[in-house]
């Protein structure tokens, strides 16, 4: 089939190289434009328009999708059928009703839980068990199309946004390629969504860093979990402030106040919460060094 691809970080990766491999004509890439990144400032190409200059697509680039000379463009290339998984911007309804196929998106939830900008973060940071990716016709409310397909997968209590992020990525290009197929096929079937079940997961801020030792061992856990690797958790202990990284939930059970240090051990720093249950600790980064293992910190800056 005749395919415009439209995504931009890692996570729509899988996806265009799954369509590479099954043979579609990929006639062009849409994604963001190069941004600037660490300390050199140096402009560096998003993962999806590495993946397409290696295979020879040509790449578009637009600051804006809404402009007439880019939907003229788009024309241009005459797809049967869009393909967007992570594209970042808003698509307009003059191009989401251009391929007479149709325009689909790969979303990392079970739709309609969780539409918006960081579905796999929120899964994680409100402690669901399960989660997946669906795919869907594009509306031009959010995340709002027909049920295309869906694939769920269990989360791990453990198991962070990087690991699950992943798992998702492979799982949305297995998905898309056998949603892609129907649709060749005439044989896809569409499901209006439940608008009344949906959920939102809006983009990540660091006001979601710190954390309150109020609460459970369990919602701290999940928030660790959910904001790894960006913002990462926030926390002062003993004068000293840290991201956090990782943790586990103990065993134990302590009488201590919340937020309290109850100890260290060989794995970290063992902490006080609302439950009154005990956190471990087990990576972080202080100010000015770099991320490592809490027991690693431990052995140059003892906290008890």
């Amino acid at each position: 089939m005749r395919i415009v691809f439209m995504g931009t970080p890692d996570f729509a990766v899988p996806s265009l190289q799954r369509l590479i491999d099954d043979g579609h004509e990929v006639v062009a890439v849409y994604t963001q434009p190069d941004k600037p990144k660490n300390r050199g400032m140096k402009l560096v190409a998003p993962p999806v328009k590495q993946c397409a200059i290696a295979h020879g697509i040509p790449v578009e680039q637009p600051e804006r999708v809404r402009e007439q000379a880019v939907l003229d463009q788009l024309a241009a290339y005459a797809p049967e059928l869009i393909v967007v998984a992570a594209y970042g911007k808003i698509l307009p309804k003059a191009l989401i009703d251009l391929p007479p196929k149709g325009c689909i998106n790969v979303h990392s939830s079970l739709l309609p839980k969780y539409r918006g900008a960081a579905p796999i973060h929120w899964a994680i940071l409100n402690g669901e068990r399960e989660t997946g990716v669906t795919i869907m016709d594009i509306a031009e409310a959010l995340d709002a199309g027909d049920i295309l397909s869906q694939s769920a997968t269990p989360i791990d209590p453990d198991e962070t946004v990087e690991t699950l992020h992943d798992r998702l990525a492979e799982m949305g290009a297995d998905l898309l390629s056998e949603t892609v197929k129907a649709i060749e096929a005439g044989t896809v079937r569409r499901i209006p969504q439940d608008d009344s079940q949906s959920t939102y997961a809006p983009m990540l801020s660091r006001e979601l860093s710190p954390m309150d030792w109020s609460r459970s061992a369990k919602q701290l856990h999940d928030q660790v979990r959910g904001l790894t690797p960006w913002p990462a958790c926030s926390v002062e202990i003993g004068g000293q402030s840290f991201k956090v990284f990782a943790s586990e939930i103990t065993d134990q059970t302590t009488s201590k106040a919340p937020g309290t240090l109850v100890g260290t051990d060989q794995k970290g720093i063992l902490m006080a919460c609302g439950d009154g249950r005990v956190l471990r600790i087990t990576q972080v980064q202080a100010a000015g060094k770099k991320r490592m293992s809490a027991a690693d910190y431990l052995r140059g800056h003892p906290l008890v």
